[in-house]
């Protein structure tokens, strides 16, 4: 097959477009209220059948946005502050600090709406994480709310269990798919740990089917970080964007869970 032809497939064609995901990221998911945590804004390449934590080069910041939503429901935006780690304009990835001043569940939600150079498509995503800041490390609450308050993307994995508090192998991950703010159902949801590679087509191992609630269910075996991620393309959903016309549109939604060896609340 020549360069051309592929180049003609992939501008054609919205199944052979290729698909990058984002995801947020922290270095803890406990930590003592006034204390500091890393937030990192991830590009990487599981949208498409390479399903895995692997980069892909850095996200543009065009059309994107990075927020903290406190325990109160205050907002903060972190865009303003992120650092690049790379040298070139498609090295490393974004990352900066926040300091949660208060005690509770805090939410991490990323969104980005661009259209892209390499085909007529329009892509929109969201990422989220969750972190919980505590007066204790040794034993924090267990009563953290919040987790299943949706941010309003467009695509949006909704967690129906908290992520974070208590969490711990054996616990299962069970997460809710809405779709402009409907459950959808019969939608692939990957879960996936960090270090494995996805299998092609339906990965039994670590993928389910949304039911008709638009839930998905998985139960982590071991001591990780997983990246869960779900998306739907709209094959006729044209228009223009900032004056750059496109022909389709393609969601995606992450949320990443980090899943300790001891729950941190109950020590089990």
């Amino acid at each position: 097959m020549t360069k051309r032809l592929i180049l003609l497939l992939a501008f054609t064609t919205p199944a052979s477009a290729l698909a990058h995901d984002t995801w947020v990221q922290t270095n803890t998911n406990i930590v003592r209220a006034g204390d500091v945590v890393h937030v990192d804004l991830m590009l990487g390449n599981h949208g498409n059948e390479h399903r895995d934590f692997k980069l892909a080069g850095k996200l543009s910041l065009e059309g994107a946005s990075l927020d903290v939503v406190g325990p109160d429901g205050t907002r903060y935006d972190l865009k303003d502050r992120l650092i690049d780690t790379g040298y070139t304009p498609q090295e490393g990835y974004w990352t900066t600090r926040f300091e949660p001043a208060q005690p509770g569940l805090y939410l991490i939600g990323h969104r980005s709406d661009r259209v892209m150079s390499y085909a007529p498509e329009r892509s929109i995503k969201g990422a989220k994480t969750f972190f919980v800041a505590s007066t204790s490390l040794d034993k924090p609450s267990a009563d953290n709310p919040g987790f299943d308050k949706p941010l309003g993307h467009d695509l949006e994995l909704v967690p129906v269990v908290n992520p974070v508090t208590p969490m711990g192998p054996g616990t299962p991950i069970q997460v809710r798919l809405l779709y402009k703010g409907r459950p959808l159902a019969g939608e692939r949801v990957s879960f996936i740990p960090r270090g494995a590679t996805l299998k092609s087509g339906l990965d039994d191992r670590y993928e389910r089917l949304t039911d008709e609630k638009g839930e998905a269910s998985f139960e982590p075996t071991e001591a990780n970080s997983y990246l869960i991620a779900a998306h739907k393309t709209e094959p006729k959903q044209g228009g223009v964007l900032d004056g750059k016309p496109y022909q389709f549109t393609k969601y995606g939604a992450t949320l990443t869970v980090f899943v300790p060896r001891i729950c941190p609340c109950c020590g089990g």
